[in-house]
């Protein structure tokens, strides 16, 4: 479910999340800017395992334009998604075959998070990255389920 919409996508956040931490994320839902970032960090730290949190902060950063911050979300997100898939700690290391990435999960939610990582790059001017990123997300997407063709095609406008 979307947690801050309402919106059935457990497919994109990997999963429901505990509680505790859906309190923190209702009181992020109507709060001051300061109070959304304080609650959703807070559930983060106190939560490290619940991915949803780290889609909402990446969005939420990238949306401000606090692109470190986004950046370290994702990446925090990446670890953690990698970490509950039983993936390689390191992307780059990830082989088509370690996992079913086309089911909803962690492994689906570190894909997507990939992708959100190549954005994020792009928008920092990183574009050795962001293109290293999408080659990898073609390599264990190849009928471009998420879309890495987005970000493919800002790449080439970008270096127009």
């Amino acid at each position: 479910m979307n947690l801050l919409t309402g919106v059935e996508s457990t497919e994109l956040f990997g999963g429901t999340v505990s509680p505790a931490v859906q309190h923190l994320i209702d009181v992020a839902r109507n709060a001051p800017p300061a109070q959304v970032e304080a609650a959703l960090w807070t559930a983060a730290a106190t939560a490290p395992d619940q991915l949803p949190v780290y889609y909402l902060l990446y969005k939420m950063h990238a949306g401000r334009g606090q692109l470190d911050l986004a950046l370290s979300a994702a990446s925090k997100g990446l670890s953690a998604a990698a970490k509950a898939a039983q993936l390689a700690a390191d992307w780059r290391q990830v082989a088509p075959g370690d996992t079913d990435f086309s089911v909803p999960g962690p492994a689906r939610f570190w894909l997507f998070t990939l992708k959100a990582l190549a954005f994020i790059n792009l928008r920092k001017d990183d574009r050795d990255t962001a293109s290293a990123l999408v080659a990898k997300l073609r390599l264990l997407d190849p009928e471009d389920h998420l879309g890495a063709s987005t970000v493919e095609t800002l790449l080439r406008q970008s270096a127009a």
